[in-house]
């Protein structure tokens, strides 16, 4: 992922081989920000992101997130993240749980957030291809992340609540 320009470098940002046969992006580990607001006439919808093709797991939809920078907490880096990525108003929007993918090597927080006033997400670094408001029933139709279409139901539960 070095190299690309227009990219925001962090000391945290590197692979890690995780016991699980895996690797993950972040040496302090790594998190995202699913973003919901209340449309009257959509429903609950959703921000999501299309991952450029050259990213880890390229061409999928997911939340905006990265690598945490040595000593962010997750909170912190996955608005900073979604602020970088998307475009996200990070005064605009209220912080109501997380949820923790804990590989005892790695960790990814995905911290699941409401609006709290107006937000204009779309693409504002290289690694997105696109960013849009996406309603709960129509997360499913996109290619997702393993990962993310994994935890998708119960962030889903999570986001209607």
């Amino acid at each position: 992922m070095s190299g690309r320009p227009g990219l925001h470098r962090q000391a945290g940002d590197a692979w890690v081989e995780c016991r699980c046969g895996r690797r993950h992006w972040g040496l302090h580990g790594a998190a995202g920000l699913l973003l919901a607001r209340a449309d009257g006439e959509a429903g609950v919808e959703v921000v999501l992101q299309h991952r450029v093709a050259w990213s880890d797991q390229g061409d999928t939809w997911g939340i905006p997130g990265g690598a945490l920078a040595p000593g962010e907490d997750p909170v912190t880096g996955a608005i900073r993240e979604a602020v970088e990525e998307a475009g996200i108003d990070a005064a605009a929007l209220e912080v109501l749980t997380t949820r923790v993918l804990d590989h005892v090597d790695w960790a990814y927080t995905t911290v699941v957030a409401r609006t709290t006033g107006p937000q204009d997400p779309r693409p504002t670094d290289p690694e997105s291809e696109a960013i849009a408001w996406v309603g709960l029933d129509s997360v499913t139709e996109r290619p997702l992340h393993s990962a993310f279409a994994a935890s998708w139901p119960e962030l889903r539960r999570l986001v209607e609540r």
